[in-house]
């Protein structure tokens, strides 16, 4: 299964947990679901158990391997700060983002109360890495808008919002400490529509808010989202914030990183 992705903000994803559970009103049609599902069964396949939430420990070193630096969406298939996913292997996540530090790494979560937590826990080395972004999913104003103000006391660099599938009009919000925001629409069958007021408001507030924040409108969704593409009032929105991406080092340093990586994982565990 290739790593590189088609999602518009991000290059490629890494998956060291798989399967998720439903925790908000912006579960309802999970993509990832979805795709896991149709793949039960199927011997071989990653996704052979389906949605089943699981660690896998063999991907946990993956992003030393990649040479040429990308944008890297962590966990596009589960949840990095669901219960089941304990402390320690959290830790083993960022110890290897930290060392991998040619790529840029995209955490998106649900659980930014867990988020908030475990990363201001970690040793400082570990926190406010310029190369680690931490965002959360925020879909409308009873589940999601409460998670803005916990991601913005998690210790980052890059604080971001995926308000994807957008289901309402979020009204005002505090975008203090917030550095990206990304809308979208819901696709796929079943697809709740989005209407246009909801995205130029999140649009104005980025663009208003002193400093701006970047604003990037990924889709409006729906059935058939090549249809409507994402254009919004005749032009597309690209905001990103400036990635600190830098060429890989040469194989032997690599190699050096995985094997401190491996003692220091060993000291975790």
């Amino acid at each position: 299964m290739s790593d590189r992705s088609k999602i518009e903000w991000t290059d490629a994803t890494w998956n060291p947990v798989r399967g998720c559970q439903k925790v908000s009103p912006g579960c309802k049609h999970c993509y990832a679901e979805t795709f896991a599902n149709r793949w039960v069964g199927v011997p071989g396949h990653p996704y052979e158990q389906g949605f089943t939430p699981r660690i896998v420990e063999t991907k946990l070193f993956e992003p030393l391997s990649w040479v040429r630096p990308r944008k890297i969406f962590v966990n596009s298939m589960s949840d990095l700060f669901q219960p089941f996913v304990s402390d320690s292997f959290i830790r083993q996540v960022f110890e290897v983002m930290a060392l991998a530090d040619w790529h840029v790494y995209q955490v998106l979560t649900k659980r930014a109360g867990r988020m908030r937590s475990v990363v201001n826990a970690l040793p400082a080395r570990l926190r406010g890495l310029a190369h680690v972004w931490l965002g959360t999913s925020v879909e409308d104003r009873k589940y999601g808008v409460p998670r803005i103000r916990e991601l913005a006391q998690t210790d980052a660099s890059i604080r971001f919002l995926s308000v994807e599938p957008l289901l309402e009009d979020l009204g005002q919000l505090n975008l203090e400490g917030i550095g990206w925001v990304i809308v979208g629409g819901e696709s796929g069958p079943g697809a709740r529509p989005m209407e246009q007021a909801w995205v130029t408001s999140m649009r104005d507030q980025c663009a208003l808010h002193t400093p701006a924040v970047p604003f990037f409108f990924k889709q409006w969704g729906g059935v058939q989202k090549s249809r409507f593409g994402r254009l919004l009032e005749g032009r597309e929105h690209n905001g990103f914030p400036e990635p600190p991406l830098q060429e890989a080092p040469p194989r032997g340093n690599r190699l050096a990183r995985r094997e401190l990586l491996e003692l220091r994982l060993d000291a975790v565990a």
